[in-house]
């Protein structure tokens, strides 16, 4: 049976007097915390074995544990914000995340800590539901600069995180950065109870179990696949079995959810140029992207024996990711009025044009700090111009209905993305090595391969961006976030974008 068209349905609720600023602010902080999330272990990582007495390949697995709930998570919760309110679905990832940080908080047992950080993980969702509520809830002329801001809180989040998680452990007990992020969190639920309110708008449908089921099961598989193959051999039994589970299981997934009357992904939606192409882009963008962050985090602090290494602290390393965090906070505003001007199809392929001469930048000046952080900055701009744009696409391109959703796997692709490149990026540097001061070191060829990489990724998102549909496909300046209310029974309400 074909899959049906969500009919947005809109709940009855008493008016409710939400200024938007305090909304939107309030949206864009709980983004930059859920985002941090996903570095706030990385500083501790080289620790974690004698904290723990666990074996660094099991320390590992609180990195790749959030990356796993968080890819399944996203869009699995927006789809159920779609259907069930992306309020309530918001304050129930917000109280996730307190869970897994108390846990984190309380416990040295690498197991509680496993557990804690798969919780805080899952409230990755957080982005896509936030993004939903301010196309719902904002007025048209607001909703472009607003979603910039929210999408662009994946990048500032990752940049801040690192330094932030370096100072707190550098100079307090360690478990005090996971009561800190509990208490940010109590912090996040508190203003979304005073601030956000419960969108009017519903889909309709059925939750689709297997669907999710299958989703999960098929993107485990594919990112265990590629987060541990490196130590597993990617020739190795279980490498090849989980890569052989992932195809099968999302062959069979996708014929499934083609039959599905209300399915977890729509793929007849998915499938649309103008949603596809831009689900590609992102997972490159997201490639590009998290090699800046590796790569600049491990190659300020590699020793000055190697010939290039500075010798610099976790605390340095993290701080040189801190100018781009910051312009990916004053560019999502720029982002967004070149998206209103010009269409956000040029917006995106300006980031990653910028991305592009960003690693050309790196690819020649690996020797000093203050062109390295230069490097950096440049690439940070280009990733906060895309992540801005994004959502845009992506919302011009579905019903209104389906906005959590879409974007959850819009979101997922950046995940996706950098999944990839945090294996290419261990590929590279543990392969291309030298004897430096009676250790083994990447060499300066090592990190100028993972430069190349990453800019020739962002270059074929600029080649998949031009592909997208051009400003014909989309709707009237100021029509993204207006909703037509239900149409009358036996007929199907339609957003302005599939007018």
């Amino acid at each position: 049976m074909p899959a049906a068209i969500p009919e947005p349905v809109a709940t009855d609720r008493p008016a409710e007097a939400h200024h938007p600023r305090a909304l939107v602010g309030v949206l864009a902080f709980c983004g930059v915390v859920v985002a941090v999330m996903q570095t706030l272990v990385v500083p501790l990582l080289p620790h974690i074995p004698r904290l723990t007495g666990a074996t660094p390949a099991t320390a590992s697995w609180l990195v790749t544990i959030t990356l796993l709930t968080g890819a399944i998570c996203t869009p699995v919760l927006g789809r159920v914000g779609d259907m069930y309110g992306k309020r309530r679905v918001l304050l129930a990832s917000l109280g996730v995340l307190v869970l897994g940080s108390v846990l984190c908080a309380v416990s040295s047992q690498i197991g509680v800590l496993i557990a804690g950080r798969a919780l805080q993980g899952a409230a990755l969702a957080v982005v896509p539901l936030g993004i939903s509520i301010m196309r719902d809830e904002l007025p048209p002329v607001r909703v472009l600069s607003s979603v910039a801001l929210m999408s662009s809180t994946l990048g500032i989040g990752a940049a801040v995180g690192l330094p932030v998680a370096a100072l707190v452990i550098e100079h307090s007990e360690w478990h005090t950065m996971f009561w800190v992020s509990a208490g940010l969190g109590l912090l996040d639920v508190v203003l979304v109870l005073s601030c956000v309110p419960e969108s009017p708008l519903r889909s309709r449908g059925r939750f689709d179990v297997l669907g999710t089921l299958g989703l999960t099961v098929a993107l485990s598989c594919l990112l265990l696949a590629v987060t541990q193959g490196a130590g597993w051999g990617w020739t190795s039994a279980p490498t090849l079995g989980l890569s052989a589970a992932a195809v099968l299981t999302g062959l069979a997934w996708g014929r499934y959810e083609l039959r599905c009357a209300s399915p977890m992904v729509d793929l007849r939606v998915s499938a649309r140029p103008a949603v596809l192409l831009t689900n590609l882009a992102a997972l490159l963008i997201g490639f590009a992207f998290y090699a800046n962050s590796l790569a600049t985090a491990q190659m300020v602090q590699e020793p000055r024996s190697t010939g290039y290494g500075l010798g610099a602290s976790l605390v340095v390393s993290g701080l040189c990711l801190l100018p781009g965090g910051l312009s990916m906070v004053a560019l999502s505003p720029v982002s967004a009025r070149i998206s209103a001007k010009h269409g956000p199809k040029v917006t995106l392929a300006l980031a990653a044009g910028l991305m592009a001469v960003g690693y050309v930048v790196r690819f020649f000046t690996s020797h000093q700090l203050w062109m390295i952080i230069a490097g950096a900055t440049v690439v940070a701009a280009g990733t906060a111009i895309g992540y801005s744009a994004l959502p845009a696409l992506v919302m011009r391109a579905v019903p209104a209905a389906e906005t959590g959703a879409a974007n959850g796997l819009n979101t997922l692709m950046r995940s996706v993305g950098q999944a990839f490149c945090s294996a290419a990026v261990a590929a590279v540097l543990a392969n291309v090595t030298f004897r430096a001061g009676g250790r083994t070191a990447p060499t300066l060829h090592a990190y100028l391969l993972v430069f190349l990489i990453a800019g020739g990724a962002a270059l074929l998102a600029l080649a998949v961006t031009l592909c997208l549909p051009g400003r014909r496909s989309e709707p009237p300046a100021g029509t993204v976030g207006q909703v037509r209310r239900p149409a009358p029974l036996g007929r199907t309400a339609l957003t302005q974008e599939d007018a």
